[in-house]
């Protein structure tokens, strides 16, 4: 695919692994964070290559094409509310899970069933082109998925066909070979609840290096 302006905003392994990802496959990159000069930003916007750059959240969503939510999902909505302007038209993609911490591991979700946090922020953002996706699985396996020796599935849920499109492109250039679209963005309510097993699984298995793959009879 040809290469388009991205903004990763937040500064975890998430969003390190996502931009520096996209900086090796030629993408302009800008990793954000709440403030200018952020320590973490900087580190590895200078590492990263001349492709790579950093700035605020306003500042990287501005200028960029595609818009990745790589934040903790306690904070997503409160970024995205105040980024409506920026995100405006944009694609954006959100990576995030409403998990909730507070009694513990395994974790809770804030919400569930009748609603979902990829929904919240497709409504906190109403003319953003929201695309669900990347939420089922760990970072390493995000950029890396050929780690696990053999195809496993990825998902996209959004209401915009052309942004869902552009997501899915951007998922086989990072080596998944056949992303599978759930619909629209209420499905990001089943996507989300597939963390309440996940965590489990990461506890059985004491690595967050598996993936889920669906076979169907063979026709």
């Amino acid at each position: 695919m040809s290469a388009s302006k991205h903004a990763v905003l937040g500064t975890g392994m998430v969003g390190k692994a996502i931009a520096s990802k996209l900086v090796a496959l030629g993408h302009p990159t800008r990793m954000g964070s709440r403030s200018k000069g952020n320590a973490t930003a900087v580190e590895w916007a200078g590492g990263a290559g001349e492709l790579a750059g950093e700035g605020t959240f306003g500042e990287v969503a501005r200028d960029a094409e595609v818009v990745w939510l790589a934040l903790k999902g306690e904070h997503a909505l409160g970024v995205v509310e105040s980024l409506r302007e920026e995100l405006a038209g944009k694609v954006v993609l959100d990576l995030t899970n409403p998990l909730d911490f507070s009694q513990g591991f395994p974790p809770r979700l804030s919400v569930m069933n009748d609603d979902s946090l990829g929904e919240q922020i497709q409504r906190a953002a109403p003319e953003a082109r929201v695309v669900k996706t990347f939420n089922t699985l760990a970072n390493t396996l995000m950029v890396e998925p050929q780690k696990l020796g053999e195809p496993t599935d990825v998902f996209v849920a959004g209401e915009d066909a052309e942004a869902k499109a552009t997501a899915v492109d951007i998922l086989r250039s990072f080596g998944h070979e056949a992303p599978i679209d759930m619909g629209g963005i209420a499905a990001s309510r089943g996507l989300e609840a597939w963390l309440l097993l996940w965590t489990r699984l990461f506890g059985v298995f004491g690595s967050a290096e598996f993936n889920l793959k669906l076979v169907r009879p063979q026709s």
